[in-house]
């Protein structure tokens, strides 16, 4: 059975409940609920904007365990301000350690999920952070503009806008501007592949790579996964309504194909890796988004982590599964940079 047929429900019946899972995912999940969060589609965004996060209970996890939720991991950091599309945004340079300074590197553009309201790059470290690693490159952690306050498409405006800003600022950084790739995490996931597509319209300098973790990139909130995880944590139907009901001006406006990304035309867009969640109620369109890619001619990789949730990728100092998918990233990057060693 093909990935579509899947996708459509072919030979194959939804679940109705979420997948159990595994025990490290299970015990984020427990420390999140005991942090006493109320659940967002009952808040404002600046309510919301204000609610414990998964981010915060991998941290409750590592000091109840006697580890430094602030360690570094080898990878420095540097906060800076670059212009977006309409005004300047921040963004977080990371570098391994050990990265000379005399020769350039190959950079990562990243972009933070939260549904375009919620969420920042101090949420979204864990992933910039493993990368950087174990990648051995440089991440450029992007914020952008948010909803409510600044509705679609302002984030996409200023995630191209970052995008320029990285290839033509990228030796100020020891950066190799002729090595640059795109990533996202969930709504950032949307906001790379968006990058790649507006390169590519554009006329600019495509990225090497894109690398899209739980991508948003469909508009029909009755796909299998959504059925599976309508009241799955900590991602479920309900917030994928309020994230929605926030964003846009109108449902109307989500047909549109830099959110219904599965529609769009995709021939001539970069290698791609994608990395799902099993319990994830974006997990059908992502599984959708590889099966157009690779009609649409792009080399594709991606691999569906069973009993993880949705957010879990930046968790790899608490769940397995995290480090492999960081693993997997690193590994997918080093081989569209041209930097991974090949066995002899």
């Amino acid at each position: 059975m093909s990935i579509l047929d899947k996708i459509l429900g072919k030979d194959e019946a939804p679940r109705t409940s979420p997948a159990k899972a595994d025990g490290p995912m299970q015990k984020v999940l427990d420390e999140l609920a005991s942090l006493g969060g109320k659940p967002i589609e009952n808040l404002g965004a600046e309510q919301a904007r204000l609610q414990p996060t998964p981010t915060d209970a991998v941290k409750s996890l590592l000091r109840k365990s006697g580890k430094d939720p602030a360690a570094d991991l080898g990878v420095r950091t540097a906060d800076i301000t670059i212009p977006g599309a309409a005004g300047p945004i921040q963004a977080r340079i990371y570098k391994p350690h050990e990265h000379s300074e005399d020769r350039l590197h190959p950079v990562v553009v990243y972009f933070h999920g939260g549904g375009f309201v919620i969420a920042d790059l101090d949420v979204y470290d864990g992933g910039p952070r493993g990368v950087s690693k174990m990648a051995d490159v440089i991440v450029v952690s992007v914020h952008y503009r948010q909803a409510p306050e600044h509705k679609f498409p302002a984030a996409h405006e200023d995630a191209v806008a970052a995008y320029k800003w990285v290839l033509d600022n990228a030796q100020t950084f020891n950066g190799d501007p002729q090595k640059v790739a795109v990533m996202g995490e969930s709504a950032g996931g949307n906001l790379a592949i968006n990058v790649a597509i507006a390169a590519r319209d554009q006329g600019l300098q495509a990225p090497l790579h894109q690398v899209l973790v739980y991508p948003l990139v469909g508009n029909d909130l009755n796909t299998p996964s959504y059925v599976e995880n309508e009241f799955a944590k900590p991602l479920n139907k309900a917030m994928i309504e309020w994230f929605v009901e926030q964003t846009f001006d109108s449902q109307a406006q989500t047909a549109d194909t830099r959110v219904n990304v599965v529609e769009a035309d995709l021939i001539g867009l970069p290698s791609a890796t994608i990395i799902l969640a099993e319990i994830d109620p974006l997990r059908s369109e992502g599984e959708l988004l590889a099966e157009r890619l690779e009609q649409s001619g792009v080399d594709v990789r991606h691999k569906t982590f069973h009993g993880s949730t949705h957010e879990f990728f930046g968790m790899a100092l608490v769940v397995p599964d995290a480090a492999a998918a960081q693993t997997f990233a690193a590994h997918e990057l080093k081989r569209a940079f041209g930097t991974a060693i090949l066995p002899i």
